[in-house]
């Protein structure tokens, strides 16, 4: 005979009384692995186990890079206006406005500097969370900007991309970004001044075809997808299969287009190397 018998059937706990495990407290991998957020956190935001890279923000990025997560931002409360006035299911001030209030940024790139290991330098990380990490006016004036700060003080300059490419709320002003930032590039090469491009997981569109693929080291993390138009796009431009692995970060560096790949919880220190021998 059992020494425990339930007498009433089924669950008797109210709804209200249940206990739920907070939102956000575990992330799952899309290989099915499942680590707590805090281990991820710890651990550079990979996953320990299969070394998957969570895509993270400018907050995440200065975190690890910055000692001390210390740094002074640049321009921070600049905003996006809306010279075209351009309006799809909803006005661009109000997609600019819901996109603030979702991700707490003002646009999609935050500009900062500091220093890493003692190291002086300046930051640009864009932000995909911001609609789509897309490259309009603000974004360009920043990185721009930053770009200034790193001549005017002698300071090397790291730029993260990631990115789904040009903003087409503003069109052609955000296509002048491209070569707003690619000549800003020419002065601080000009001024021997390293410049490091660190492209993450998506870098796309008109952000692949200018400043991210001009530094002096272009560098990524494991498995990001990098590329100018999207794969299916291209499949049915040119009537063929693409290769596997085709725009991964593996596959651009097997042909030449980038320096190397590097784990995110090694970045820091591989950073620091690289800014040693430029100096």
């Amino acid at each position: 005979m059992s020494w425990f018998k339930r007498k009433d059937k089924g669950i008797q706990t109210p709804t209200e009384a249940k206990k739920e495990a907070p939102d956000g407290l575990w992330f799952k991998t899309p290989s099915g692995k499942i680590i707590h957020t805090r281990e991820l956190k710890n651990n550079a935001y990979v996953s320990p186990e299969d070394g998957y890279h969570v895509r993270i923000g400018s907050k995440e990025y200065f975190e690890i890079l910055f000692d001390e997560n210390e740094f002074t931002e640049l321009d921070e409360n600049m905003e996006s206006a809306d010279p075209l006035k351009f309006k799809d299911s909803k006005p661009y001030p109000e997609r600019i406005k819901a996109s603030q209030a979702k991700s707490g940024l003002k646009d999609a790139v935050r500009t900062a500097y500091g220093k890493i290991n003692g190291l002086d330098l300046t930051i640009a990380c864009m932000d995909f969370n911001f609609i789509g990490g897309s490259m309009g006016s603000v974004v360009g004036e920043k990185i721009a900007r930053a770009i200034d700060h790193s001549i005017q003080n002698k300071k090397p300059f790291l730029m993260i991309s990631k990115s789904g490419g040009a903003r087409m709320m503003e069109a052609g002003l955000s296509l002048m970004q491209m070569a707003k930032t690619s000549a800003k590039l020419a002065l601080l090469s000009e001024a021997k001044i390293p410049y490091i491009s660190l492209l993450t997981d998506p870098t796309t569109g008109g952000v692949t075809a200018s400043y991210a693929m001009l530094g002096d080291f272009n560098i990524s993390e494991p498995g990001a997808l990098i590329g100018f138009a999207g794969p299916r796009v291209i499949r049915e431009t040119i009537g063929k299969d693409l290769p596997k692995g085709f725009q991964s970060a593996e596959f651009v560096l097997d042909h030449g287009f980038l320096d190397f790949i590097v784990d995110r919880r090694n970045l820091k220190s591989k950073l620091y190397t690289l800014l040693k021998m430029l100096k």
